[in-house]
């Protein structure tokens, strides 16, 4: 038997492993469904193209007309590091000596018409006593402040200077994740400088930076001293303000975001013509519609946002809202996201009427209220009632 077994063993092993190979590489001869793997081969007509080995061209179109900004403020500090001892304030409380002292800070800034009108950003220029815009050509002169709007972190300077270079508008609009994105500023003020990286991101909101958030994401480096600098793409046309960064370490870590020019140019053109920004109110506070209050609701897989508190003498307690009802349409857009709501809000025109459907009290209901003016951030009314 042994025998028998080295006499037959070999060739029986040999045949198992040629047939499993015939059945894993024709596997319809047995039965088996076959087993394609459908890969992309790219075309051979792509395997020579590529990007631009220089920027240059885009740079040299784009960077005369971003402008440093040099900004300096009279702030009372105290007089000694004492003061700041809270052992030496119990004994001293709050009258302390204190010296006027001038703060400086750095910015960039975008030049965008020839007639001296630029964009930055707000949290460069409140508060400052002086800016002073110095030009790539050499050039410097101090600018004012036309006006500002706080909500989206834009300011628009005005210099009077002749042959101000002005900057080529792109299309914020149509940039796609991916694009190449080209950055340029005055970081930590060693002069105009241009990083490179890509468009990361689109639509960006919710990040907490801004009232009204539509912010452009990318990984060119943006550092202390870029805000209000330009973002262009590939061919020097801007496309973004940049205006903050993702860091915990205060330098550069990939996440920067800018504002996109559609936004910034409605703010500009605003500010040039009103002195602000007038944007459309209810007079509102909402808050998600959350899976749990839907349910209690009985209102499962229905979109809307719950009103949480209403202003006193506003458009929405004239029409009668309040608190706890549930809003699911504005205007007939429908309202599942509370900040697109009001952003839609906030677009419209100060005195349109416009629908709203709500659900109050298992009960629904059409309230028609007018778009009032939504006040500055320094005078907003006071809030009549919160659930």
């Amino acid at each position: 038997m042994p025998k028998a077994l080295r006499f037959y063993g070999w060739p029986l092993l040999v045949g198992v492993l040629l047939a499993l190979l015939i059945i894993q590489r024709y596997p319809q001869w047995v039965g088996l469904p076959e087993q394609d793997i459908n890969l992309r081969q790219a075309a051979s007509s792509t395997l020579s193209q590529q990007g631009p080995v220089s920027y240059a061209d885009a740079v040299s179109n784009a960077a005369p007309a971003v402008a440093n900004l040099y900004t300096t403020k009279m702030v009372n500090k105290p007089a000694s590091a004492l003061t700041d001892d809270p052992q030496f304030q119990r004994f001293h409380g709050d009258d302390l000596p204190k010296q006027r002292r001038m703060e400086s800070s750095l910015g960039s800034a975008v030049i965008m018409s020839p007639e001296g009108y630029l964009l930055t950003n707000n949290h460069v220029t409140v508060g400052a006593d002086q800016i002073v815009v110095a030009l790539k050509d050499g050039r410097e002169t101090v600018a004012r402040v036309i006006g500002s709007d706080p909500e989206t972190d834009l300011a628009v300077l005005k210099i009077d200077l002749p042959d101000l270079p002005a900057i080529t508008l792109g299309y914020s609009n149509k940039i796609q994740i991916g694009d190449v994105a080209l950055a340029i500023g005055n970081p930590f003020g060693v002069g105009q400088t241009v990083t490179m990286g890509i468009i990361s991101a689109t639509g960006r909101n919710q990040l907490g930076l801004n009232t009204y958030e539509d912010f452009i994401q990318t990984d060119a480096a943006i550092n202390p001293g870029n805000s209000g600098g330009a973002l262009v793409d590939a061919l020097g046309n801007l496309v973004g303000i940049n205006t903050a960064i993702f860091s915990k370490s205060g330098g550069s870590q990939g996440i920067g975001f800018a504002i996109p020019t559609k936004l910034a140019l409605e703010v500009m053109n605003a500010i040039i013509e009103h002195g602000r920004v007038i944007r459309g109110w209810l007079g509102i506070e909402v808050q998600p519609l959350t899976p749990e209050l839907a349910e209690s609701f009985g209102l499962e897989g229905r979109p809307g946002i719950v009103v949480a508190a209403v202003y006193r003498d506003s458009p929405a307690a004239h029409a009668g809202l309040q608190p706890g009802d549930i809003i699911f349409s504005i205007d007939g857009e429908p309202a599942g996201d509370g900040r697109k709501s009001m952003n839609l809000v906030a677009q419209a025109k100060p005195g349109d009427k416009v629908s709203i459907q709500l659900l109050r009290n298992g009960q629904a209901l059409e309230l028609i209220t007018e778009i009032g003016v939504r006040p500055q951030l320094s005078s907003a009314p006071k809030k009549e009632a919160t659930n």
